[in-house]
Order: C-alpha cells, then structure tokens, then sequence
C-alpha cells in the first residue's frame, strides 16, 4: 500500500525502532530498524540529518526548513531540491523509516 505523498507543511522523525548509524567498518550510514537496513547515499544522508539533525535525533523535524537548508547548502533551486527532497522522504516513510 502506497500513502499520499509528503508535503513540505508536515513534520517526520524516525519511526518507533529506527536509528540513523555509522558503520565504521564499511564507511557507510544507514538507517537501522527492526529486521531491516537501509544503506544512505550522501544525498539521501543530507536530507535525512536536514531533517533530524547532525545526531539523527527522534524528534519531528519541519519538511519545509529541511528544504531550505538543503537548497541553501547546495547552492541549489528551491523547487528542484524540494521536488527531490518530497520523493524520497515520501519513499522512506512508505518503507517505514519516517513517520509523521
């Protein structure tokens, strides 16, 4: 089941279970939750610590704010980055990394 799409008006954090780690090992972040894992590019990275900060903390984050600090950081345009930045958060809260 898909749910409707993020808007830049909602507020996530981290599901229930859902931490953001660094494995020193391999050089790689990921989020981890229970009985699943997922590997961040640098892209997706940015947009996940935008939102929960440096420390991928739990609590909610604005949608709209993350946006401009990602345009602001990547010298980038607005919609382009806000476009980017709705798909793969919509994507990470179907999966159930995110939550409202």
């Amino acid at each position: 089941m898909t749910l409707a799409g993020i808007a830049e008006s909602d507020r996530l954090r981290l599901a229930p279970g859902v931490m953001l780690r660094h494995d020193r090992l391999r050089g790689q972040w990921m989020l981890m939750g229970p009985e699943r894992l997922l590997v961040l590019d640098e892209m997706a990275l940015a947009v996940v610590r935008a939102f929960t900060g440096p420390a991928g903390g739990a609590e909610a984050g604005d949608v709209a704010q993350a946006i401009d600090r990602l345009a602001e950081e990547y010298d980038a345009p607005r919609d382009e980055i806000s476009a980017d930045v709705l798909e793969l958060l919509t994507d990470l809260r179907n999966k159930g990394y995110l939550t409202a």
